[in-house]
């Protein structure tokens, strides 16, 4: 299979690549040698590339400078993944885009299913759920897995940045009110890959969009204690207290929903594929 990956260098894109070699010919790239922004670029590559399969990695994700960024998150979270949905269709290509729990609110007061209607708070969310929708009007073999709370130890992320937090403060304040499901970026690819490995048909054929994200839920202060309980390095961390905090003690340019977990059954039981429990996982990525 020939396969193109989008994002190669970010926390997800640099885990598909690497779970995606043994697939085929895999051309991974990333910016400034593709710009999802431009749109000629981004049709010629895949004219030329003539994929079997366009894995998208990238996305806008600064939350909070989308709020003055607005056309840029557009440009790279909806613009571009409704010309990649394009021309993957025309090709007869499978197409896999990744989306976020962020097109949720935050005010269901449960996990969200993929019945759900979305109500993004921000740019990020809002320009997200457009993409999502614009593949969706396109149509063809095309796979959206929203995902939550990805990490990664060999990239920044919410883990890498507890773990510096803790050799540096002796308190730490965490918010406690904003619960979603953690997902390990290694595992979102290994379970894309053994999607993959089942053939563009199989694909095609449950085409839709699904709730992909690590099992059960935490809050960021309840991801934080694990963090710290797991860390390999303990010896190192100098904090000694962790003190809950509200959302609303961090004030930020973008609002960020509260209870944004997802329910991702219907992945479950159309694939017979599961992402474990985000703590069990995160005991494996602490300790790999």
């Amino acid at each position: 299979m020939q396969i193109l990956l989008l994002g190669k260098n970010g926390q997800l894109g640099s885990e598909l690549h690497r779970c995606l070699l043994p697939l085929g010919q895999v051309q991974a790239l990333d910016y400034p040698e593709i710009d999802l922004a431009n749109q000629g670029s981004l049709r010629a590559l895949l004219q030329a590339s003539k994929p079997d399969i366009v894995v998208n990695a990238t996305a806008y994700t600064a939350v909070d400078r989308a709020e003055n960024e607005r056309e840029l998150a557009y440009a790279i979270n909806a613009t571009g993944p409704a010309v990649i949905a394009d021309e993957a269709k025309a090709l007869g290509a499978v197409f896999i885009h990744y989306s976020t729990d962020y097109v949720f609110d935050g005010k269901k007061g449960a996990p969200y299913d993929e019945a759900d209607t979305p109500n993004p708070l921000n740019v990020y969310g809002t320009s997200k759920l457009a993409g999502e929708q614009a593949i969706q009007a396109v149509g063809g073999a095309n796979l959206i897995l929203r995902t939550a709370w990805v990490y990664s130890l060999q990239r920044d992320s919410f883990v890498t940045k507890v773990l510096q937090w803790a050799r540096k403060n002796e308190t730490l304040k965490i918010v406690d009110d904003q619960v979603s499901n953690p997902t390990w970026a290694r595992m979102l690819a290994q379970i894309t890959t053994l999607l993959l490995a089942r053939g563009p048909d199989y694909i095609s054929e449950r085409a839709g969009l699904y709730h992909l994200a690590g099992d059960g839920y935490t809050s960021r202060l309840g991801w934080a204690k694990r963090i710290l309980m797991l860390d390999p390095k303990s010896h190192e961390q100098i904090t000694r207290e962790l003190i809950p905090a509200a959302t609303t003690d961090f004030p930020t340019p973008a609002e960020r929903p509260l209870l944004s977990a997802m329910n991702c059954a219907k992945f479950c039981e159309t694939f017979h594929l599961c992402l474990p429990n985000w703590d069990e996982a995160l005991s494996l990525a602490m300790n790999t």
